[in-house]
Order: C-alpha cells, then structure tokens, then sequence
C-alpha cells in the first residue's frame, strides 16, 4: 500500500532530507521511501498537504497515563501535596478497571496532539490485573508505545518473576514494548540498583529513573559503575554540572518536564545546562492533574524559560528534543524521530491556515512558539491514518468519556474527596 503526502512544507528534522516548502512524502507499507519537492506516485493513495506543516510524530518519554481521571486537579498543588493525593490517598482505590480507562484516554490524548511514541511510567498498583489493564490499554491505542513496569511511591516493588512476565506479554516487537522503571539510589540500596540493571540487560530492556532534587545520586551510581546509555534519568534538577558531564559521558539520557517542575518547585528546567555538559535534552509531560498534556506547551515553557535566562536555544533546539532527540533517548532513533527514507511512516500533518498561526513564515518558530493541539489535522503511525480532518479514527470517545467519568467519581468517593476545586491535599508535615 503506497500514501503520498503531497503540497505541504516539510520539515524534516533530518539534516540530510532538510526542509521542502512545498515537498511530498511517499509511504509504501508503512515506512518513508521518498521525500523530495515533487513526488509522481500514481498508484498511491493522496493526503493533500497544502496549508499542512509536516513533521515527524512527536515523542513523549515520561508519562503516568493512570492519573488521566484527576485531570486539573492538582494545579495548584506543590510536590509533596501531588503525592500525597496521587500516590496516597486516590491510588488505593485503583481498580484494574481504573487503570484501563485512565490509560486508554491518556494515550488517545497524547495521539490527538501529535504524540506518535509515549513512554508509560507506570506505578499505580502492584497487582498482574492492574498490569494487565495498563498493557491492555496501551494495546487498545494505535500508537506506539512503552509500558514502563516501576515501583515506589507505595507500589510493591516488582521481583525478578513480575518483569519477566510482563516482559513475555510484549517480546519487543510489537506497536507495545517494554521497559523498566528503576528505583534509583535515593529509594533503594545499589545491591538493588545492580541487580534490576542486570536484569535489564538480560531481557534487553531500557531503563528509567527519577531524580528530582536530590544531588549526588548520578555521582554514587557513576562510582559504582551503574550508569548505562540505556537508562534516562527524569528531571534532575538537583544535579550538578559534574554529574551532568557524568551522564553524558555514559551516554545517558535526561527528560525535563518544565510545567511540572516549575509548579511543584523542583526548580528551572536544565534545558541550558544539560546542552553546556554535552547532552542532548529531551521534554516530557510527566502527569496531567498538573500540567497540559502536549507537547506544544511543554516545548513552549522549556524555551521561554531558558531564553529568559541567558538567550539560549533555537525554535528548532526544542522541535529536536520532542522528535529525534526523544527517539533516540527511546533507542528508536533508527526508526522514528525525524522524516526520513527507510523510517517508520509516524508524520504529523499541522494546519497552516489555522489563524493562531497564519501567515505561517518561519514553520519551526511557529510551532514551537504558538503551536497547539487544535493545529493537529492529520496522524500517521508507521503509515496508518489515526486522526483524519482532527478526528481520531475509529475512536467512540463518548463511551469512552463516560467510562473515565464514572472511574473518575467512584475512586473520589471512595477515597472521601470532593470534586468541586476544593480539595487540598495536606502533607504530614502541615
């Protein structure tokens, strides 16, 4: 089956293909065979992409889809008010049937808004049905996506025999594949730390690990010889510039969730000073009940966060890091990530006559700096039409929105909370 994108202004994200304006993408099952100005493909089914941005599929690398339900709540919430509602008092409540929904639509979200690859922290629950249910949801979105299998935040930690069975469920080839979520030095001891590494490394699976404020746990991991180019490290904020250079030395990968961490106080995204200690930043959205769930916004506060800093950065410095730079963070980077021959087929279509963006004359500057989720017309993974005209495809959001609805207000009444705006969480130490 042949698809050619035809009359759009390409940016490719691929210094080899460049930027066409206007330029055609030829699909053959499922993969990028041609990009050039002018395309005769007869045979091929055409997507007409004149007043359509065309760029590779955005790529999130640290989400928690199970707080999808919780939407908002959680605006105005520091840090330590997050977890004490998320993670103490709705978490209990989860049923796998939570899950599900909470997942599917969290997914579906981040398809509507251009989200091609998504990585899934999941640490909601610690039973195989609750697993299940997230893998199941993930299943149900036509995207690609990572279930990342964590732990801690009051999560039973999975043994050797949970990972290996979930890793049997996703063998690594499918539209779903695996990860997993490592504890890190500030949760567990490095005996610990050693033996999920090794275990990853067996069952050939990437890893992820937050470090939110604590500094020297990159230098403790680094001095047991625990740091891979396999693991990405999420947020560190209260790293310092050695065990940045650290990191990039190891050839590790670092995602900022700028909204999040701004909020909460974990600090200013490291943009900057990851770029100054040789990495490659990546962004991230990390969980809704706090911030937006695209990519746009993220991209937006990440670059006027270190623009006000010190001048840094390019539009195209933050396309780079929710495409290529994300991919290869996912160790995709040989498949998706950027519009090029031999690539899966995952390309975005983002409407140019929209008037939050017309006259469209810089197309990378105008993603990133007034790009939205109401631009996103058209979504491709690996060749596969998933939201025509702004319309996920085969989709019954009612139901859908009806299901997470009914999750929604079951988990608050059984936790005792109330709905309205006017919950506060209160830390124990308030």
């Amino acid at each position: 089956m042949k698809t050619l994108l035809t009359g759009g202004t390409v940016v490719s994200m691929d210094p080899a293909v460049g930027d066409l304006a206007p330029g055609d993408v030829l699909v053959e099952d499922g993969v990028i065979v041609e990009v050039a100005a002018r395309i005769d493909a007869p045979d091929a089914e055409v997507i007409d992409a004149t007043d359509r941005i065309v760029v590779p599929g955005f790529v999130d690398n640290h989400r928690h889809t199970w707080q999808t339900a919780f939407r908002g709540a959680g605006a105005d919430w520091t840090f330590a008010e997050w977890a004490v509602a998320m993670h103490g008092t709705v978490k209990p409540h989860y049923r796998p049937e939570d899950v599900y929904a909470g997942t599917l639509l969290g997914r579906l979200e981040a398809l509507h808004s251009g989200v091609t690859t998504m990585l899934d922290w999941y640490h909601v629950a610690g039973t195989h049905e609750h697993e299940d249910a997230a893998v199941a949801a993930l299943r149900d979105a036509p995207g690609h996506s990572i279930f990342c299998l964590g732990a801690g935040w009051g999560t039973p930690d999975p043994v050797d025999s949970d990972v290996r069975r979930v890793r049997d469920v996703l063998p690594g080839d499918g539209p779903v594949t695996m990860a997993l979520g490592l504890r890190g030095p500030e949760a567990t001891d490095l005996d610990t730390v050693a033996r999920e590494l090794k275990l990853a490394a067996e069952l050939g699976l990437r890893t992820s690990l937050h470090v939110d404020l604590t500094t020297g746990a990159v230098a403790e991991l680094h001095a047991h010889g625990l740091l891979r180019d396999t693991t990405t490290f999420v947020h560190g904020n209260g790293l310092g510039d050695e065990e940045l250079r650290m990191l990039a030395d190891a050839g590790s990968s670092l995602s900022i969730s700028p909204d999040v961490e701004l909020k909460m106080g974990f600090g200013r995204p490291m943009t900057g000073r990851a770029l100054a200690a040789g990495l490659r930043p990546t962004l991230s959205v990390d969980d809704v009940p706090s911030a937006a769930g695209d990519m746009f916004s993220t991209m937006r506060t990440a670059f006027a966060v270190q623009r006000g800093l010190d001048g840094g950065l390019r539009s195209r410095d933050l396309l780079s890091f929710v495409t290529l730079d994300a991919a290869a963070s996912c160790g995709l980077d040989a498949r998706t990530g950027s519009i090029t021959p031999g690539k899966d087929a995952d390309i975005v279509l983002l409407r140019a006559d929209d008037l939050t963006v017309f006259p469209v004359t810089d197309p990378v500057a105008s993603i990133v700096s007034a790009g939205h989720p109401g631009l996103v017309d058209t979504v491709l993974v690996s060749g596969r039409v998933v939201k025509r005209d702004g319309v996920l495809v085969d989709v019954d959001l009612a139901a859908l929105r009806t299901r997470l609805l009914a999750s929604r207000e079951r988990i608050a009444a059984a936790a005792g909370i109330p709905l309205d705006g006017t919950w506060r969480p209160r830390p124990s130490s308030e």
